[in-house]
């Protein structure tokens, strides 16, 4: 693997931590505040992408994602400050996708003009439910007619890009409940919708104290029913939870898809790189608030740097391109790993003969089958590209995780 190669797209992912309280399902790295040092985390960010922009000297930034945490609790001047000093730093394309991931509360709609203004050009908003009931339930502080203030304003804001979050399986919900919240966003006419279910993840209050969810068979419903009406609205389904009208697919979460590249700066943000001879690094900030903000010198804000090893890029991959319903061309496995196509061709037959994936003409699709046992699809990629076998009994349905935000990995 000697040799200049093309690099893939770059995108930066800028994580701000703070919520106004801790969802009891969330295991993103967030932490709740009232109030929070918004000007000093704001140059944090700034020292801590001085260290990180001479790895990409030259490289233009194709998509931009502010996640949390709740970056809409940050004011429209920090957030404003924030693009301004990226700008500075980075060349950002003409056409540069430029995301903020906001809360329906009131106050935080009142920003969305002024985030507008600041250049976020998509706005993707936490709704979860349009019930008020099933909000309760999993800690919401937001209520039905919040969210649907909250699209209101971002259209009223100028945002022509809207994404709802939308989840499903919730404690005691039933499948017509789910569906009528899948009808209540598109009667807003988004152009995205990330439609995901509930999982109970480990260090939550929800792991500790599961709540009631539906039974496998009665999710499955759930997400059949709402598949098909998202679907029938208009929305084409182009990531496992991840739906769009023609050409309003997200960007960014494309780039990690396609294992392309992305800075990761913030508490916490992680970070993969590919250097002209091949190498891949990834990199992980420190991930509590105070410790981020303590940091001083040189790459101080690093918490871990690490090249990816050949033998775990196939996996690392997988992880990332399993998930799109159109699937990868075995030519993109190529020009982002390093490696030849026939290093995982001995998995790809075993998962062809298992009807988890197609391969036709170069291009490998999943199946049906595929998309709802994504885990055991990925196992046969474990260890380098070998096939690894799957245990017995039942296959595993693949978990689902929140469109936008930190990285698969």
């Amino acid at each position: 693997m000697s040799g200049a190669r093309a690099l893939p797209p770059l995108s930066l992912y800028v994580h701000l931590p703070w919520c106004a309280r801790k969802c009891p399902y969330c295991d993103f790295n967030s932490h709740a505040a009232d109030d929070f040092p918004e000007r000093e985390y704001v140059d944090a960010l700034m020292k801590d992408l001085d260290d990180e922009s001479p790895r990409v000297s030259g490289r233009v930034v194709e998509s931009v994602f502010i996640g949390g945490g709740t970056p809409s609790l940050f004011s429209a001047a920090a957030i404003g400050a924030l693009l301004a000093g990226v700008r500075a730093r980075l060349e950002l394309a003409c056409d540069c996708e430029i995301t903020l991931e906001a809360n329906p509360g009131s106050a935080e709609a009142r920003r969305f003009a002024g985030f507008r203004r600041a250049g976020v050009n998509r706005l993707s908003i936490g709704v979860q439910s349009f019930d008020d009931a099933a909000l309760e339930r999993i800690g919401r502080v937001h209520d039905a007619r919040s969210a649907h203030r909250a699209i209101e304003a971002a259209r009223a804001a100028g945002f022509e890009r809207v994404n709802v979050d939308l989840m499903y399986a919730l404690p005691d919900q039933s499948p017509q409940a789910a569906f009528d919240d899948v009808q209540r966003a598109l009667e807003h006419d988004v152009d995205h919708l990330s439609h995901y279910e509930l999982t109970l993840e480990p260090n939550t209050l929800f792991h500790r104290f599961p709540p009631a969810l539906p039974d496998e068979e009665t999710c499955w419903r759930m997400h059949r029913g709402g598949v098909a009406r998202i679907e029938a609205a208009g929305l084409r389904r182009y990531e496992i939870s991840a739906y769009a009208r023609a050409g309003a697919q997200c960007r960014h979460n494309l780039n990690y898809w396609r294992f392309g590249d992305y800075l990761g700066i913030g508490a916490g943000a992680h970070g993969k790189l590919t250097d002209a001879a091949g190498a891949i690094t990834r990199s992980v900030k420190h991930r509590h608030p105070r410790r981020y903000l303590a940091s001083r010198g040189a790459d101080a804000h690093t918490m871990r740097r690490h090249d990816v090893p050949v033998a775990e890029r196939p996996l690392e991959f997988m992880l990332n391109a399993a998930r799109l319903v159109a699937g990868f061309p075995l030519a993109l496995f190529e020009a982002r790993t390093g490696l030849a196509a026939s290093s995982i061709a001995p998995a790809l037959e075993v998962a062809e003969a298992r009807a988890l994936v197609r391969v036709r003409a170069g291009v490998v699709r999943p199946t049906a089958r595929g998309i709802r046992f994504l885990n055991d699809y990925l196992l046969l990629f474990d260890g380098g590209g070998g096939c690894a076998p799957l245990a017995a009994g039942k296959p595993k349905r693949a978990p689902v995780d929140r469109a936008g935000g930190a990285p698969v990995l």
